[in-house]
């Protein structure tokens, strides 16, 4: 899997694919965590579908992450990915802003 990106200092912002379900959910945890930095935000703005695999894999690549002494953290303003976050509870453990930008600069 090769996703956008963009690097801002220590900071990489992935763009998430229109799809993130069980098909994708391993390669894209492989891809985030072995970006080079280990500061990511996640941008989930063009993802239409959104599933249990695709939420186990950002909570897994968040832990691995931590585990190198980085974080994941996402960004959206999409309100149907914001519901599915609030009524899976998953906005209690992942970090979720509004704009890339507020995501970035909360690593600063």
């Amino acid at each position: 899997m090769n996703l956008p990106t963009e690097i801002f200092d220590s900071v990489v912002v992935v763009h998430t694919p229109d799809e993130l379900g069980a098909d994708q959910a391993e390669a894209f945890r492989n891809f985030v965590t072995r970006l080079e930095r280990h500061n990511v935000v996640v941008d989930i703005d063009g993802t239409e579908s959104l599933d249990s695999a695709g939420l186990t894999a950002l909570i897994d690549a968040q832990e691995m992450l931590r585990g190198i002494h980085g974080d994941l953290k996402i960004s959206t303003n999409n309100v149907n990915n914001r519901k599915v976050f609030e009524m899976t509870r998953l906005d209690v453990h992942l970090e979720i802003f509004d704009s890339v930008i507020d995501a970035v600069r909360s690593y600063h």
